[in-house]
């Protein structure tokens, strides 16, 4: 697993950004597949999760991630809930000891959020869409009606897919300019005729900033360039591969 120094440094927090090393999975799922959404023996998925839940000591049962739909959509987790019962968010904050909360990621951009004063912590699942349409303010604004105070959450962005392998199309470019002219700054020249390269993470960190976040990591890691640690699901279209692994991305508060 990898972690970032501006949650590491906190007490009685605990996170992880896992990678695909140390579980049972095999295939084109090697290793640690935490996909419920992936085609992966469940029983396989569910031994991958109970690894990671135990490295968050937190029981299985207490290792929740939502029904991802690339939305600004936040839950407040109080109590566990079962595959068949994950809401459909993208983010999820809560203040229950014990509990890990986390995102499933293979590209996008996994976000975990600690006030360490009010022990309140949040994760969030930013892809483009979730990104450009709110899920970050969404999540803060959450996390402050459970008494965060948003001048103290610290915020870290896990492994994510870099500028120099994410090519998007013209009408990608398009939207973000109508939005904000100054979105120009994250899209840079691909070489191929109305195409550019998205800097998704710098538009993350960006949104982080404008929403008044001063403790803010990147880890600074590309899903897409190290196949050996990290799933993609970019690199596995790109390879005509028929599924891809997910990263569980996740955070709780000790007791």
């Amino acid at each position: 697993m990898l972690q970032a120094t501006v949650l590491a440094t906190l007490p009685d927090i605990r996170h992880a950004f896992f990678t695909r090393s140390g579980g049972v999975s095999q295939g084109l799922y090697t290793s640690l597949n935490g996909g419920i959404g992936s085609n992966d023996l469940p029983e396989r998925v569910a031994e991958n999760r109970a690894r990671m839940a135990l490295t968050l000591n937190v029981a299985p049962t207490d290792l929740l991630t939502p029904h991802q739909i690339h939305s600004p959509e936040v839950v407040t987790a109080d109590v566990p809930w079962n595959a068949d019962s994950r809401p459909r968010a993208d983010a999820v904050v809560t203040r229950k000891p014990r509990l890990a909360i986390g995102v499933a990621t293979a590209d996008c951009g996994p976000l975990l959020f600690a006030d360490d004063a009010a022990r309140v912590i949040g994760a969030a699942h930013a892809g483009w869409r979730g990104a450009f349409t709110g899920v970050i303010e969404a999540t803060l604004a959450a996390m402050e009606k459970l008494g965060a105070d948003r001048t103290n959450i610290s915020v870290a962005l896990g492994p994510t897919i870099s500028q120099a392998n994410y090519e998007v199309g013209p009408e990608f470019v398009e939207r973000f300019l109508a939005a904000d002219a100054d979105n120009a700054g994250f899209f840079i020249d691909s070489g191929r005729a109305g195409h550019a390269l998205f800097d998704l993470g710098g538009y993350i960190a960006s949104r982080v900033a404008r929403a008044g976040v001063e403790k803010f990591e990147d880890v600074a890691l590309c899903t897409y360039a190290d196949p050996d640690r990290f799933y993609s699901f970019r690199r596995a279209t790109h390879l005509g591969e028929p599924d891809y692994g997910r990263h569980i991305n996740a955070i709780a508060l000790a007791d």
